[in-house]
């Protein structure tokens, strides 16, 4: 079905003299651990400390948001210092007082470790991280770590659904069969906003324009989710083609899928995540939380719009500055 025409991807550490003795029996003796390590690691924050970022490799993304943490702390009178995942010793981290570890490579570079310094890992995909980051990092006796998801929560990507194609009922999905477990999330949360999914579940990219041909026609939009089968690099045009074939539009997740022709999409820049690392850094010897936030997904974030696009499948948008106003984006 065509819309043309319509107008319209946890630690929570506080001070241990903050804490009644109630509140400390509530929180129980592995809880308050964490807080005296937390504590002694990043307390020293506010003031000078010794933080590493860890890149995953030198390309751009993490170069951008390696850019914006050192921006954001400059004048703080921190030693910051950038190290590669692929190039370092387990030794240049024994002095740090927090480690930025950007991307999964560079979080994975610290899973042999037997020990390292409070982590705060950003732009990974929330699933990626509790199944495979999680269950390492978090072991009995590790010192904390929190993160900075790289994917939108499926509440914002509804909510923006709502908001660009106001009469819209059915959202459209083709996902690898590695991602399945994301399906029944999705289904409640769209639920939530009075829409419905349909989807098809794949193994191979060979499978992708028959699953399309079956999906489209019974939906309003295509939603695209990165997947190693179903959605990359290889596969976009091929269904940018087969959905505006259908005249279905289609929600992406990065400014690079709106250049090759997604109608609009739903993201956060590597500097956003990086601001909001910097924030927190800030914030965790400022008296507001002593340590860093629970993991998160991304509090800033952009929405981008393929004019051409939308004027060749006839849909008028709201400006992008209105809808991630609309969606409670940051300034």
């Amino acid at each position: 079905m065509s819309l043309a025409g319509t107008d319209g991807a946890g630690l929570i550490v506080a001070g241990m003299s903050m804490l009644s003795p109630c509140r400390m029996a509530r929180y129980g003796l592995f809880h308050a651990l964490q807080i005296v390590i937390f504590l002694f690691g990043v307390s020293s924050i506010g003031q000078a400390a010794d933080i590493r970022v860890l890149l995953s490799d030198d390309s751009a993304p993490y170069q951008e948001a390696y850019e914006a943490i050192r921006a954001g702390l400059q004048g703080l009178g921190h030693d910051i210092s950038r190290i590669d995942a692929g190039r370092f010793a387990p030794g240049e981290l024994e002095s740090a007082n927090l480690v930025v570890a950007v991307g999964v490579r560079a979080t994975e570079s610290l899973f042999h470790l037997s020990s390292r310094p409070p982590l705060l890992v950003i732009l990974v995909p929330r699933e990626w991280y509790l199944k495979s980051a999680q269950p390492v990092l978090s072991g009995s006796g590790a010192k904390p770590v929190s993160v900075i998801y790289v994917d939108q929560p499926f509440d914002r990507q509804a909510r923006l659904i709502r908001l660009a194609f106001p009469d819209a009922r059915r959202v459209g999905l083709v996902i690898g069969e590695k991602r399945e477990a994301l399906v029944s999330k999705l289904q409640a949360e769209l639920r939530r906003h009075g829409l419905s999914l349909e989807h098809e579940t794949i193994s191979t990219d060979r499978e992708l324009i028959g699953s399309l041909e079956r999906v489209l026609p019974s939906s309003d939009l295509l939603l695209a989710l990165p997947d190693p089968v179903a959605f990359n690099r290889n596969t976009a045009q091929s269904i940018f083609l087969t959905a505006y074939r259908y005249r279905d539009p289609v929600l992406g997740y990065s400014s690079s899928l709106t250049r090759a022709g997604a109608l609009l999409s739903l993201y956060s820049t590597p500097a956003q995540v990086g601001r909001q690392a910097t924030e927190w850094i800030r914030k965790a010897g400022q008296g507001e939380m002593q340590g860093l936030p629970p993991p998160s997904h991304p509090d800033y974030f952009s929405v981008s719009i393929n004019n051409q696009v939308a004027r060749s499948l006839g849909i008028k948008l709201p400006a992008e500055a209105e809808l991630v106003r609309e969606l409670g984006g940051l300034p």
